[in-house]
Order: C-alpha cells, then structure tokens, then sequence
C-alpha cells in the first residue's frame, strides 16, 4: 500500500514509524517544516522519505492517479482539499482527537476539561470538504475525571487510545481497502474555530468573581503553549498555578 502521511507533533512520528515497520510504502510526508527539531522530520529524515507541501501532494495524484492508494491524516493543521480526498483508491482518513461528531474543530481537550465532561475519545473518518464532518470510520472512548485533568495530561491519555486507533484502522485498510463507515447529519454537534477558541482563553478581569479561574487554568494548562489569561495594553499575559508547574518538569523534553 503507497500513502501520503499528512502529520504533525511526536504522536505522528510515532505512527509514522509504525506505519514505515508494516511495510507500507510512505511516499510522501507533508509535516510542518518551519519547526526543524520536530520528531516527525527527524523520522521522514532517518527513512529517507521526501517531505512536500499540501499543494505539492495534490499536485502529484493529480498527475499519478494510480500512484497513491491512500492519504493519512494525524494531527495535520491544515483543511485537506478536493484532489487528496477523491483520487486516493482506499480515500483519505483523518484522525481527530475527539468524539465526532460531538466535538468538532478545534473543540478538544479544553472543552473537555471547560466542560465538565467524563467521556472523551479519538475518532477516525473519511476527509470530506467540509472540516470534520465526513463519514465516521471507528469511535474510541474512554472515562476521564475533569477535576485531575489539565490539557496537557488529557492530551496524552487520548494520544495513548488514539495510536490503538490508528493502528487498528491501518490494519483494517491493508486486509480490507475502502472500510464500511457511517454518515451522519452534518450541523451535528458542536464546532468551534481557532479563532473562538483564542476568545475564550481571555478572561475579563473585571468579571473575576464569575470566573472559575483554576478551571480556566487546567483546561487551557499545556506547556509551551499560552494558556487562559488577560490582555493589558495589547500584550497577552498567561495565568498558571502550580498543578500547571508540575507538568513542565514532565515536558522538559516535549517538541509540538
């Protein structure tokens, strides 16, 4: 089986690395190229697979239709297009660190902890053009406590079940092609964009005493990335306390 593996952050190097190890044949690797430490380049670099943008991939099965059987999808930022959707024989499967199609977007691991949930999970589904609404492959889930939680450590526990995920859809693929999947009404459940999620990391210091702010805290707490805060005189200031303290001795060695 030749596929285009679209991923980013060490969880993707990790598929990437399994997914070289049963002999499928990665002819392409689209990653972010602008972080030069990142595991997934240190893995496409060791194995000598050529990285190319987006464009570049959609160029290629436009041109080498028969090529590439299947795209991949882990953790990839970007909304994929038409041409990597259609063409691929087996289709192209994203992998979403979330419940689909509860949570979709940007709706992670903070929802998860804002709202108070005890369910989350990861699911795998064909790309369509619309963003994360496309027909639902397989749903892993799991029992979480919201209060023990922060971002960070949620992450993990779905990173964890989401690889099993991987690995089971991947083996699915190579026994089967095209997986059975189920469609469901897109306008189902909830979306939220970067930019809404951006707005709701802000905390209105004039609104503190309606604001849970260790809450705020966890479900935004994620090392080396800015976390629930306050804007003062257009510069963005990050909260943290010491749950969140703890977690960066653990991420001394973390590359997103």
């Amino acid at each position: 089986m030749r596929m285009i593996f679209m991923g980013r952050k060490k969880y993707a190097a990790e598929m990437l690395k399994w997914t070289i190890a049963q002999g499928i044949e990665v002819r392409f690797v689209c990653t972010d190229v602008q972080n030069t430490n990142s595991s997934i380049i240190k893995v496409t670099k060791e194995n000598n697979i050529p990285i190319i943008t987006m464009e570049e991939a959609e160029e290629y099965v436009q041109t080498h239709k028969e090529d590439i059987d299947i795209v991949v999808s882990y953790l990839y930022w970007r909304k994929i297009r038409k041409p990597l959707i259609d063409i691929p024989k087996y289709g192209c499967i994203n992998f979403h660190p979330a419940i689909l199609l509860d949570w979709r977007g940007c709706a992670g691991y903070n929802i998860a902890i804002l709202k108070k949930l005890s369910e989350w999970g990861a699911t795998a589904h064909y790309v369509d053009e619309s963003i994360d609404t496309g027909a639902i492959i397989k749903v892993y889930k799991f029992n979480f406590d919201w209060r023990i939680e922060t971002a960070y450590s949620l992450e993990k526990k779905t990173q964890n079940i989401q690889m099993e995920l991987y690995k089971s859809v991947i083996w699915d693929v190579l026994e089967k092609g095209k997986l059975d999947c189920t469609k469901r009404e897109i306008g189902m459940g909830t979306y939220i964009s970067k930019k809404e999620m951006i707005e709701m990391m802000k905390i209105d210091l004039e609104k503190l005493e309606e604001i849970n702010l260790d809450l705020m805290i966890k479900a935004f707490g994620f090392p080396t990335y800015d976390g629930a805060g306050f804007e003062v005189n257009g510069r963005f200031y990050t909260l943290i306390n010491r749950e969140i303290l703890e977690t960066l001795k653990e991420s001394e060695n973390y590359w997103p």
